[in-house]
């Protein structure tokens, strides 16, 4: 059986994984806030127990076994976010740090339960995928709003930044997944935009609002 410590280190080699083919020591410390000698430490023994690839220099990269793993992790956290927004009503701002103490919770039973409950969700609330119960993980191929043109129809997919503060903006706004959105104006000297929600409301977007939301054409 694996820690809690070695599982977050594993999911988070993975996610640093998804966008690099190889991921050095000072990418693990700043992305889960630790030092960078514990994170020597820590590859060390994952090295040991055949978790991941690592020599010192050349960087990490998750063995099969560690990736499975990483996966089982990303899968329960994921469904556990998905199950708290739509059984117990919180907001997609909220879950974050009670899913990460739920996945740990060894069960199989309890989240292939909850995986049911939830009739087999693709998603989670901020539309990252879920792996499958066999660890399978399909990425949608989404782009950034700020990529778009004016006079777009698009809906939202999902977003880049998870943080608890911008999750809250757009709830303030509101803005929330599956929303439609039409480009109206796009300000070319900054990137800006006024888009209307639903058909309605106007709303302004700055750059940096439009390069943290995803989005798909609407069909």
């Amino acid at each position: 059986m694996n820690s809690h410590s070695e599982e977050n280190y594993l999911k988070a080699i993975y996610k640093l994984l998804e966008k690099e083919d190889v991921v050095y020591t000072g990418d693990i410390a700043a992305k889960i806030s630790t030092r960078a000698s514990s994170v020597t430490d820590m590859l060390r023994k994952l090295s040991r127990k055949g978790l991941v690839n690592y020599r010192k220099y050349n960087g990490v990269t998750l063995t099969p076994e560690g990736k499975k793993i990483a996966l089982k992790i990303i899968r329960k956290h994921r469904l556990w976010e998905m199950f708290l927004v739509e059984k117990f009503s919180f907001g997609w701002d909220e879950v974050h740090e009670v899913a990460e103490q739920l996945e740990h919770i060894e069960s199989e039973k309890l989240v292939l339960q909850v995986d049911k409950v939830l009739n087999y969700p693709k998603f989670d609330p901020h539309g990252d995928p879920i792996p499958d119960a066999k660890g399978k993980i399909s990425f949608p191929q989404y782009r950034q709003l700020s990529q778009t043109e004016e006079g777009a129809s698009v809906i939202i997919t999902g977003v880049v930044d998870h943080s608890d503060a911008f999750l809250r903006y757009l709830s303030r706004i509101p803005l929330s997944l599956g929303d439609k959105i039409r480009v109206n104006t796009l300000n070319s000297c900054d990137g800006s935009m006024q888009v209307s929600v639903k058909g309605k409301k106007q709303i302004f977007l700055s750059s940096q609002m439009a390069e943290n939301i995803l989005i798909s054409h609407k069909k």
